[in-house]
């Protein structure tokens, strides 16, 4: 299904917002705090795109892509990572696990991620 979200954000206030922001535009958005939860759904359920935090509880988001991209299911799968992290360090393994595109909290507007999400 294209326009089903899997939303995984560990900090509550910015995973709500962006889950309303998201079904205003017409997805129909799954929210999940943790990356061992967001696993198990991505493997359950067809989406059509993951938007995946890096620092989260039980499974960060470098090993949860690093999981998907091995995962006969979800290898294709869109993965937009959305994260406070800026180093150029991270934003090379991020590229090398498959992320397909990387945003910078402090740096994007939700608008973006959106219409980045509208045009896979």
């Amino acid at each position: 299904m294209k326009n089903k979200i899997l939303l995984v954000e560990d900090d509550l206030f910015l995973g709500k917002l962006l889950k309303k922001k998201l079904e205003i535009s017409g997805f129909d958005v799954s929210f999940l705090k943790d990356g061992e939860d967001a696993l198990s759904l991505a493997k359950k359920e067809d989406f059509g795109a993951v938007v995946l935090d890096l620092m989260m509880p039980k499974k960060d988001g470098f090993k949860v892509l690093e999981e998907l991209r091995a995962d006969e299911k979800t290898k294709d799968l869109p993965i937009i990572v959305v994260s406070a992290l800026n180093s150029e360090e991270d934003k090379e393994r991020v590229n090398k696990l498959g992320a397909n595109k990387y945003f910078v909290k402090s740096d994007s507007q939700l608008a973006e991620i959106i219409d980045y999400l509208k045009k896979i």
